[in-house]
């Protein structure tokens, strides 16, 4: 039997992480996060964005997300700004999946603690295909909104 696959690689980054996925077929999904950040929360509510880049050869879903700092952590798209949970995300082969302010993000409800600018969070992000990514995601002032590239 000739299978192929892909050993798990992490390598930290100042911003992010890269994991490749295992296949035995198609091209494994090679996830990489990158650009994450937490606004400082006001109060017992929280959001988060990043960007998941998939450099490989099959498509994944973000299909949920962990943190100490809250048991209640989702997924939020936007549209027509209105916001409602969602249970995944597509993350494209090729492609990316952008969680940004004004769209699509991570939501965390009744915090255990507030952090505050310049400490991180950590967080799980879990996926379909792909095994777990985990992240320490900067807590940035409360109105950080980088601009596009």
């Amino acid at each position: 039997m000739n299978r192929r696959t892909t050993l798990a690689g992490v390598l930290a980054l100042s911003t992010g992480l890269t994991l490749a996925g295992c296949s035995s077929s198609g091209g494994a999904p090679e996830l990489k996060v990158m650009g994450g950040f937490m606004p400082q929360p006001v109060n017992d509510m929280a959001a988060a964005f990043l960007v998941v880049r998939n450099d490989g050869g099959s498509s994944d879903r973000l299909t949920s997300v962990t943190s100490p700092l809250s048991d209640d952590v989702t997924i939020h798209e936007t549209k027509n700004q209105a916001m409602r949970m969602v249970t995944s995300f597509d993350v494209p082969a090729g492609g990316e999946l952008d969680l940004e302010r004004g769209g699509n993000h991570i939501m965390f409800m009744k915090l255990k603690q507030r952090p505050k600018q310049g400490e991180t969070v950590s967080v799980e992000l879990h996926f379909e295909k792909a095994g777990p990514i985990e992240v320490d995601l900067p807590v940035k002032e409360t109105t950080h909104n980088p601009k596009k590239q």
